[in-house]
Order: C-alpha cells, then structure tokens, then sequence
C-alpha cells in the first residue's frame, strides 16, 4: 500500500482506486474522464499550452478532485488534465477534443478562440499557496510529452492570455518552469 493508493499492474495499465492509468515517457496518467464542459472534436491543430490553477471554492476540502469536478461541473468548464497536490495526473478530456479552460482570452500573436488549439492543464494550488515540487515535475513531464506528440507554439499562463481577467496560475516560478520546457 503507498500513499497513493493501491496500485495493480494490469498488462500495461494500472488500476487507480477503481480508474484505469496509462504511463507514457515515465509519467502515470489517472484516466478521470467527464461528460461536459468539452466540444468532441474531429481534427484539432493543437499549438498551445495553457497552465491554470483551480481549488474547490464551493464547500469542503479545496484539493479534492471529486468536488473540483463538480465544481467544473457547476460552471460548464474543464481542463483537459489537473495535476493534483502530490503530482498525480488526471485526464478529464482527451486531448483530441476541445476543453473549455480558456475563456475569452487571446494570445500573444491576436488569435481568439484559444480552447479551439490550446490543451489545458490545471495545478491544484490556491491564492496564498505555491505548487509543490511534485506538481511541477508532473507539469514538466507532461509538458515535454506533450510536446513530444504536438508542435506547440506557445506555453502560456492563464493570465497571460486573459490579462486584467485572470491571475492563475498563482505563486508559480514561471521563468524556471519555462526554462526547463524549452528544449
């Protein structure tokens, strides 16, 4: 038993308290899939990274992916992936299909319509708090194979995109973590 749970190797797939996980390029992917705040998708261009924060604001325990989705829920959005307190990584929406994480936002070039070709990623992490280290190693491993899979233009911060709207993600060493990615 760890601290993570009970982990079962099932012929390249590991069973999670009771969600199917995949492990890519040394990294273990908790398959949490939801049924809104997404638009399926036939062919996406996708050549943007976006990194959030998120936290439960609507009553009980703020790290807890169960109420962190129903707050998605509440408010009809998603994220394609939340990357949790001890940098477990769970997959809400397939990166195939377009995640409503952005909002009105644009990016640096001018375009508009950034959940159309951004993957969202959300950091659970709080106003007065920074990311643990685990968080961010997840986040660079993630990153990186994403990269590996799509010609990423721009990694960007939510408030980079929505200045004025957004501040997340919050209390990040921004410049440190995009160093290590831009390889």
């Amino acid at each position: 038993m760890t601290k993570l749970g009970y982990l079962v190797l099932i012929t390249g797939f590991i069973l999670f308290q009771n969600s199917i996980c995949w492990s890519q390029e040394g990294i273990t992917i908790v398959d949490k899939k939801i049924d809104f705040g997404y638009r399926p998708s036939p062919k996406r261009n996708i050549k943007q990274i976006i990194v959030h924060s998120v936290f439960n604001n609507i009553g009980g325990e703020k790290y807890n992916i169960e109420l962190i989705i129903k707050q998605f829920s509440i408010y009809k959005v998603s994220a394609h992936y939340i990357i949790d307190r001890q940098g477990i990584i769970y997959n809400l929406v397939d990166e195939n299909n377009i995640a409503f994480h952005a909002g009105k936002s644009r990016l640096p070039n001018g375009q508009s319509n950034i959940n159309s070709s951004s993957i969202g990623i959300e950091l659970l992490t709080a106003y007065d708090e920074s990311p643990t280290k685990q968080q961010i190693e997840a986040l660079i491993k993630l990153v990186l194979d994403i990269k590996k899979r799509h010609s990423i233009d721009f990694i960007l911060r939510h408030s980079d995109i929505a200045p004025g709207r957004k501040t997340d993600p919050w209390n990040m060493d921004w410049n440190t973590f995009i160093s290590q990615v831009s390889h």
